[in-house]
């Protein structure tokens, strides 16, 4: 049973109570359903960059994560090996791993495979990339994006109902994260809108950090970062609607520097050593 997986280390720049003071242990799988053409990590989502490694190593390499001192382990597209996960995460449960488990996910995952995953994850970190079908289609190459990954995004809730936060960490819930896209200020309302007819406690975490890859060349309308009057709009109707919790951006955040080094020497070396 072989994995594919790109980067495992101590990451610092998801949402506070994620990474804390000392990190998220994430592990990055390869590959991924989607084909997002703004996509940051492009090596790993389209081109697959990675090291195959068995089941005990990656049971090892989320002990190895625990013992760096990470606050949680943050399984970062998981979702095309999501039927192998319930057995690992029992064993490696059983083999000594006691901090949060997350599932950091694009949400296109279908519920049934979903529900093998109650009470193996603690967290759930889904996108909602788009409310309109027609974005999915042509930014993700999917015609039903919303149509699943809104029912997934129910089934997560249901399995983890509330939030639980301690010492500023969470322990258990779900952070929906929504990228907010250029020239589409009125598809993020909808989800928005969704959302809050949904659960209007939910913790909704606004992402600003688009910037144009060089894919989206032929993508006019998102062949740019956003302004600071879209986030803006976007973040006064976040509590129009009704939204209590949540997390904002600095436009700032919006450069390469905060795409992950996925380097597979280093990889390589904490797989031999483990």
């Amino acid at each position: 049973m072989n994995f594919k997986v790109a980067r495992v280390g101590l990451h610092h720049w998801e949402e506070p109570v994620i990474s804390g003071e000392r990190g998220s242990g994430t592990v990055f799988f390869s590959g991924c359903y989607l084909r997002c053409v703004y996509c940051q990590n492009y090596a790993i989502s389209h081109k697959a960059q990675g090291l195959f490694i068995s089941q005990e190593q990656l049971i090892k390499l989320m002990l190895y994560l625990q013992d760096k001192g990470a606050h949680n382990i943050n399984l970062v597209t998981p979702s095309h090996y999501i039927t192998k996960l319930p057995k690992i995460l029992k064993e490696a449960k059983q083999n000594g791993l006691e901090i949060p488990i997350g599932y950091n996910t694009s949400s296109y995952e279908s519920v049934e495979n979903l529900k093998s995953l109650e009470g193996l994850v603690d967290v759930y970190l889904p996108d909602l990339k788009y409310y309109d079908n027609a974005l999915g289609q042509r930014y993700s190459k999917v015609k039903d994006y919303f149509d699943v990954a809104s029912k997934a995004i129910i089934e997560m809730r249901r399995q983890c109902p509330k939030d639980v936060i301690k010492d500023e960490l969470i322990k258990s819930g779900v952070i929906v994260r929504h990228l907010v896209l250029p020239s589409h200020i009125d598809d993020t309302k909808k989800v928005l809108d969704f959302l809050a007819d949904f659960d209007k406690t939910l913790f909704i975490s606004l992402m600003s950090q688009y910037f144009p890859t060089c894919n989206v060349k032929t993508f006019p309308e998102i062949n740019r970062r956003i302004t600071q009057a879209e986030y803006d709009e976007v973040i006064e109707y976040f509590f129009e609607v009704g939204l209590k919790n949540g997390f904002c951006q600095e436009l700032t955040s919006a450069i390469e520097d905060y795409v992950p080094d996925f380097d597979l020497g280093e990889l390589q070396k904490i797989v031999d050593e483990l």
